[in-house]
């Protein structure tokens, strides 16, 4: 578990550090899960130079631990919200409308990639 986890927070790192260094407008978390994807990917053609926990499935089950307790990992970030309330009532508007047009966008582009996959797999039903 300790080195799945570690393999974890290393891709996130590397993410950031790719982030910060290149400019790029996208977050590190998010360059480091593309970059966790693209190990998985690669797991069995890697076999023999990486460790045995990420081929045995210890990483499924470390995921799995963190994905059923990530309610608690909120429990800062609501800190953080109450701690700021006066920015909050302050800039309510304007984050009111940025969080209904980011979900609006988000589930229209969920909708057409899974259109574009459909059509692309030829199973339009």
């Amino acid at each position: 578990m300790i080195v799945s986890l570690g393999l974890l927070l290393v891709c996130q790192l590397l993410g950031e550090i790719v982030a910060r260094a290149s400019g790029l407008p996208i977050p590190g978390p998010v360059l480091g899960m593309a970059l966790m994807l693209a190990l998985l990917l690669a797991r069995d053609h890697l076999a023999p130079v990486i460790p045995a926990e990420v081929r045995d499935g210890a990483l499924e089950r470390t995921s799995n631990a963190i994905l059923a307790n990530l309610s608690l990992l909120f429990v800062p970030a609501g800190v953080g919200v109450v701690q700021k309330l006066d920015l909050v009532a302050a800039h309510g508007a304007a984050l009111l409308v940025a969080l209904v047009v980011s979900t609006v966008l988000a589930l229209l582009v969920t909708v057409a990639t899974f259109r574009l996959i459909a059509r692309w797999t030829g199973d339009a039903s």
